[in-house]
């Protein structure tokens, strides 16, 4: 459902909006024990107009601490959530990217404005009569990213941040390491379109088609919407920032910017969460250039949508152990209660990091990522019999090779496995698979898997994978984790340094979704070694050009890579 407006009734609505500035129609709903503001709008610093809603008890006899959310999805049922907050003992106010909801701007851009506007909302919060001066962030993916925009420049009444499967522009989206993901073109229409979410249109089919249609036809990336037949703005802005340069840089806190960020932290996300790598990047460079963060991490086997709040017992077809079924959202609030209401610590949250290994139905409590793991086992991608994960890296020189060829449309190679989590049997989309021996004993996976590839191809670049795996006993497929990225960035996401051909390189990565799972005595390590080509992303012809710019043109001979039997991955492991 989307609620559309007259041109009189816009006109009407901005014309009380200005007059008013900060505070527009006060609408007091059904039920009288609340007191609710729907169409507040702010103004920001640059005259924009930030449309928000506000929800507090009306029996509420001082000034109390307030549950603040900024996102872009705008949604008529926002209030239910706000109304939570209330019920919690708090004041709730939800705010908008400028250009949704009653916001006047003619254009929504994602990301971009969202953290100078969240500054200056939680600025206009602090000095309302029902404010005592202090407001905590919440919310997960698009809102999670908005807290850490938030932070690049902290506001003095912002006392804390949750953050739940926190989205970071340029590092895991629309780019994860260096390579675009076409989700995300389908995803600026649905954000975009009107005020509100457009969600007839983002079910819609014609994205999938658009998707395939590209693929067949070979053409240049940014031509996909040409075959829609709609400009796409926000994306082919993206598009010009292949690099995590100044234009990503300057959404979210870069750096020194973390060492400013002194309240604190707790950040929940999942094995499976899309969102992950950005969550744990704010993590990790928080911590690293504030040492003595207050910053706690609640992890476990959740997709993206579970992580914020609510787990699935059965996710992809696993059905997780019951232990890790807790109460993500209780253990929210419970944070807000001990840092804006002086309350104990949830009691939850033993250590800083909080994970829950899968196979075990136990939880961990460590006081740091690199606690997680007591060791490092680190296996070579042995060329024999048909690929080999083995400790020992090999005597003789070798290699397993991988023929792609670009102008073969009726061939794909993916990355992409998360649809299930437990698989019958693989298929590599051509690509390479590496086995280990059985297990001798049984052992924790526990954090990013990393490597170091070494190899020689007849190309200047490419966009490759690695999936992991572990293979159990009985012969299936459990999936553990995968790193996706662009070569001529392996060593520098802001730089591109092409690769020689026929040199053989080396191709470091550690970019990877963390994982937690008890391995069994007998289990085998399994990955995947791929090269993209599908829909689903960018197509690396490999000629060293603007990836953006290259059409099934470029594609000349195949792509020929050796993956040399000197590279290795490295399982962060604990016996």
């Amino acid at each position: 459902m989307r609620l559309q407006f007259s041109l009189a009734l816009l006109c009407l609505l901005l014309s009380t909006c200005i007059q008013a500035q900060d505070v527009t129609v006060e609408s007091v709903k059904a039920d009288s024990s609340y007191i609710v503001q729907d169409s507040l709008l702010i103004k920001t610093r640059d005259g924009a107009y930030v449309s928000a809603l506000m929800v507090r008890k009306r029996n509420a006899s001082a000034p109390l601490p307030v549950i603040f959310q900024f996102t872009i999805y705008a949604r008529l049922t926002d209030i239910r959530k706000v109304k939570l907050a209330a019920d919690k003992g708090y004041v709730g106010v939800m705010a908008y990217t400028r250009g949704k909801r009653y916001s006047a701007t003619a254009n929504v851009l994602a990301y971009e404005y969202d953290g100078r506007d969240a500054y200056d909302v939680i600025d206009w919060i602090s000095k309302q009569p029902w404010c005592n001066g202090k407001v905590g962030m919440m919310g997960g993916s698009y809102n999670g990213f908005t807290q850490w925009a938030a932070c690049k420049k902290l506001h003095p009444a912002l006392k804390t941040i949750v953050p739940s499967a926190s989205a970071a522009p340029g590092l895991d989206v629309p780019m994860m390491n260096n390579v675009v993901m076409s989700f995300p073109f389908s995803w600026a229409f649905y954000v975009s379109n009107n005020k509100f979410l457009d969600e007839k249109d983002y079910r819609d089919n014609k994205w999938n088609e658009m998707q395939q249609k590209w693929f067949a036809l070979g053409t240049a990336y940014p031509t996909m919407d040409s075959i829609i037949g709609k400009t796409n703005t926000m994306f082919r802005r993206w598009l010009q920032h292949p690099a995590y340069d100044a234009y990503w840089q300057n959404m979210i806190p870069y750096k020194k910017d973390f060492a400013q960020i002194t309240i604190p932290v707790l950040t929940t996300t999942g094995y499976y969460d899309g969102g992950q790598v950005g969550a744990l990047y704010y993590m990790r460079q928080h911590l690293k250039y504030n040492s003595k963060a207050e910053h706690y991490l609640l992890i476990g086997p959740y997709g993206h949508f579970g992580s914020q709040g609510f787990p699935d017992s059965v996710f992809a077809g696993y059905r997780i152990d019951p232990i890790a079924n807790v109460p993500i959202h209780a253990i929210i609030y419970e944070w807000f209660d001990y840092i804006l209401k002086g309350a104990v610590r949830p009691g939850f949250l033993k250590d800083k990091i909080n994970y829950q290994p899968m196979g075990s139905n136990e939880w961990k409590h460590v006081s740091s990522l690199q606690a997680v793991a007591s060791d490092t086992l680190r296996l070579y991608l042995d060329n024999r019999e048909g690929g080999l994960l083995t400790q020992a890296m090999p005597k003789k020189p070798g290699y397993s090779y991988l023929e792609i060829d670009f102008k073969d449309r009726t061939k794909r190679h993916s990355y992409y496995y998360v649809n299930k989590v437990i698989y019958d049997s693989l298929f590599s989309g051509g690509g390479l698979m590496f086995k280990s021996e059985p297990l001798k004993e049984s052992m924790e996976l526990c954090g990013n898997f990393a490597g170091n590839m070494s190899v020689t191809m007849n190309k200047k670049d490419m966009d490759y994978s690695i999936a992991l795996f572990e293979e159990m006993p009985d012969g299936k497929y459990f999936y553990l984790s995968y790193f996706m990225g662009r070569s001529s960035y392996a060593t520098d996401n802001t730089k591109r340094n092409l690769l020689v051909p026929g040199k053989k390189t080396r191709l470091p990565f550690t970019n990877s979704y963390f994982t937690s799972r008890k391995l069994g005595k007998g289990s085998r390590i399994v990955i995947v070694v791929n090269v993209n080509k599908s829909p689903f992303e960018q197509i690396n012809y490999g000629t060293g050009k603007n990836v953006n710019e290259e059409t099934i043109q470029d594609a000349g001979e195949p792509m020929k890579i050796k993956w040399h039997n000197d590279g290795f991955i490295e399982l962060p492991v604990s016996y």
